[in-house]
């Protein structure tokens, strides 16, 4: 080339504009499997993009976790009420009034378990008394079983009661982590079949699907945790007020069968 020859004038470059930058950004995100945004993992989205079968689990797990929570309050309530009212009979059943003055005001409408064993054993009581049964030893002996078996029965059946959907709670507790296992098993299995149709394997793919399936056993162990923790305490609880009126009901049976032998 001549070295007095002018060189070549460059030719010009266009100005790029933003917008050409930003699709060029997000394309190359979109190639490496980067999100362009961040993904929404509240409760609530999780719950909407999980699987149907996982969303069923999700709500069973509530809707178990309520109950039970419903039941642990009307039971902590119900004992509560049952021990004040069992100090208050105790009370009047040992001021040393009149056991037939306490059966005639409290008969037609017994406020607790306790008063009920009282009343099944002094009803019977009258009953043998109306038909004369009482001046025979013969009858006195079988009468004093028929008190003692009348408590048993009434003491058992209002137990029952007071014992209602316990066995509820214990079902919980020892379900509710394996159903909520079986959500999460089925999410993840949903999440790699989605990781192999899409055939990315980054992080930003696989978290979301994973968080939907583990907030299943989350919701597992919200319903067992507390529904373990109170059938232990309910339990210990309704075992001491049973004692409590077994404890009533042994004693009773002794007053009355002293009665018994004195009428002899």
């Amino acid at each position: 080339m001549d070295p007095q020859q002018p060189a070549p004038s460059a030719t010009p470059v266009a100005p790029v504009s933003g917008n050409v930058i930003d699709g060029v950004n997000a394309a190359a995100q979109n190639a490496v499997g980067m999100p362009s945004a961040a993904h929404d993992l509240s409760v609530w989205t999780l719950f909407m993009q999980a699987d149907w079968i996982v969303k069923g689990v999700m709500l069973f797990l509530l809707a178990a976790s309520i109950w039970s929570w419903a039941i642990i309050f009307d039971k902590i309530i119900r004992l509560r009420r049952l021990r004040e009212q069992a100090r208050q009979f105790e009370e009047a059943f040992w001021s040393g009034g009149s056991l037939e003055e306490l059966y005639d005001r409290i008969s037609n409408r017994p406020t607790d378990p306790m008063s009920s064993i009282f009343v099944a054993a002094m009803r019977e009581w009258r009953r043998s008394a109306a038909k004369g049964l009482l001046a025979s030893e013969q009858f006195r002996e079988s009468l004093q079983d028929r008190i003692e078996r009348v408590m048993n029965i009434t003491l058992g059946r209002e137990m029952d009661q007071i014992e209602r959907y316990m066995g509820y709670l214990a079902s919980v507790g020892s379900a509710a982590p394996f159903i909520g296992l079986f959500g999460t098993v089925w999410g993840i299995m949903n999440s790699f079949a989605a990781i192999a149709g899409s055939k990315n394997t980054t992080l930003a793919v696989v978290a979301p699907g994973i968080a939907e399936a583990l907030f299943a056993t989350a919701l597992g162990l919200v319903a067992a945790i507390p529904a373990v923790l109170a059938y232990n305490k309910l339990s210990s609880d309704i075992n001491r007020y049973g004692n409590r009126l077994e404890a009533f009901a042994g004693e009773f049976g002794a007053i009355l069968s002293r009665q018994l032998e004195e009428k002899h």
